[in-house]
């Protein structure tokens, strides 16, 4: 009689777990499993004030842009970032990286994304990759941010960055579901 109260108890028990674990299934559509995805991925994935690496030594000269990339690259200078020459015979501003700059590379990142919350999500439709998709809007707040970026200057030189260093800043992405969960597609 105790045995088969056990076998019952086990049987009842392992259940329940299957039964829970089946509701919190990774694959689901649900805020939960979006936020771990673009979690993940934006742990990965610093956000940068330019799209590839500037090269070095680099060149200002006048011209229609001169006035912008001047007004970043004196706001980075300033940073502690850069350091400036001018080359007075062809009237250009030439700048090169500090030690400081060096550590922040070309494309100097300014941290990364933690989503805060799933604002909505679309019903997920299976694309021609034969992928589930979803379109998802969320909050989100940077993090490990460096010192270098809160000055008002490099604030005002990158409007973009500001925005997004604001905070509870909404983004949207792509999300895709290959059977192992939710994630940003490449």
């Amino acid at each position: 009689m105790k045995g088969t109260i056990r076998k019952q108890t086990f049987i009842a028990i392992a259940s329940m777990v299957l039964l829970v674990a089946g509701c919190s299934s990774k694959t689901k559509p649900t805020d939960q499993n979006f936020m771990a995805g673009l979690n993940a991925y934006y742990a990965n994935h610093n956000e940068c004030l330019f799209p590839s690496a500037l090269r070095f030594p680099y060149e200002v000269s006048p011209g229609p842009n001169a006035k912008q990339d001047k007004q970043r690259m004196d706001a980075l200078m300033n940073a502690g970032l850069m350091k400036r020459t001018e080359d007075r015979t062809i009237h250009v501003d030439v700048y090169a990286l500090t030690p400081a700059g060096e550590r922040a590379a070309g494309r100097f990142c300014y941290g990364h994304r933690q989503v805060t919350s799933i604002e909505s999500f679309t019903p997920p439709v299976k694309a021609a990759n034969g992928l589930l998709e979803s379109q998802v809007a969320y909050r989100y707040n940077m993090m490990d941010v460096p010192v270098w970026v809160k000055t008002d200057e490099m604030q005002k030189a990158f409007p973009e960055m500001a925005k997004a260093l604001a905070g509870d800043s909404m983004g949207e992405s792509k999300m895709a579901n290959a059977g192992v969960g939710w994630q940003v597609p490449n």
